[in-house]
């Protein structure tokens, strides 16, 4: 055991502290445990469990915990960006800013439909930008290093190759990511084709790519492709609402 224990953290050492690479390391370990305590909590709070503390309300208005995480972005941000403090400093920084960055990504719905949809069909959009995100993290942590090493072996043109064919694929992920297709727009990281064919099509009516660029014909268009999709099929609030779900 105590070999085994010793072997990970040689390992550890060479690959991600030797490398440069402990704070990218700490920021995508943050980042998915504030995402996963954050909707435990929440699912905790709904649930009603006795225990668990329960929302936070000012003068009785519930405060959303993507406000906490703005805040903490700002914050922290500027220290790291203005200051850019030595290590331990550097860690512990990048560690509070993925946390800022967990709770505001657990509610992007919320900044896409402005309105509490946290438990609704729409609010599915948190956890498909949480993943996305997520991804982006491990992509920067892992294979931009393993590029490189490609790169020391095979040669510069190598490089150039497969650094253009990432960032044809980020490119063409954020265009699918605007169109809603946010499965597709994960797997253009990988494979940037599939992102091409997700960009060419229609993207969902209600996206941010339809609200700015399409007009009359192209928007009957993706009404038509996606019938139902966007604000208009949100089910109607029972009457008496406050549309406000607890837990978010």
């Amino acid at each position: 055991m105590i070999t085994v224990i010793a072997s990970v953290h040689s390992e550890f050492q060479r690959e991600i502290v030797d490398s440069g690479r402990l704070a990218s390391f700490l920021f995508f370990v943050a980042l998915l445990g504030t995402f996963a305590f954050i909707r435990t909590s929440t699912w905790m709070i709904r649930k009603q469990v006795s225990w668990w503390p329960g929302n936070v309300s000012v003068g009785g208005t519930h405060v959303h915990h993507l406000v906490w995480g703005i805040c903490a972005m700002m914050i922290f941000g500027y220290i790291g960006v203005v200051h850019q403090p030595d290590s331990p400093w550097r860690e512990i920084i990048s560690v509070l800013f993925a946390i800022g960055m967990g709770l505001t990504l657990d509610e992007f719905a919320l900044w896409v439909e402005l309105k509490d949809v946290y438990w609704e069909k729409e609010g599915r959009k948190s956890i498909d930008a949480m993943i996305i995100a997520g991804c982006l993290a491990g992509i920067l942590l892992v294979g931009v290093s393993a590029w490189a090493k490609l790169a020391d072996d095979v040669g510069g043109a190598v490089f150039a190759a497969l650094g253009t064919a990432g960032l044809i694929g980020i490119l063409l992920g954020l265009v699918c990511a605007a169109k809603e297709k946010f499965w597709t727009a994960l797997a253009s990281l990988l494979i940037w084709p599939i992102g091409l064919v997700g960009a060419l099509r229609l993207g969902k009516p209600h996206s941010l790519w339809a609200r700015r660029f399409y007009r009359d014909d192209r928007l009957k268009r993706a009404e038509e492709r996606y019938p139902g999709a966007g604000k208009d099929s949100a089910p109607a609030a029972p009457a008496g609402s406050s549309g406000t779900a607890p837990g978010s």
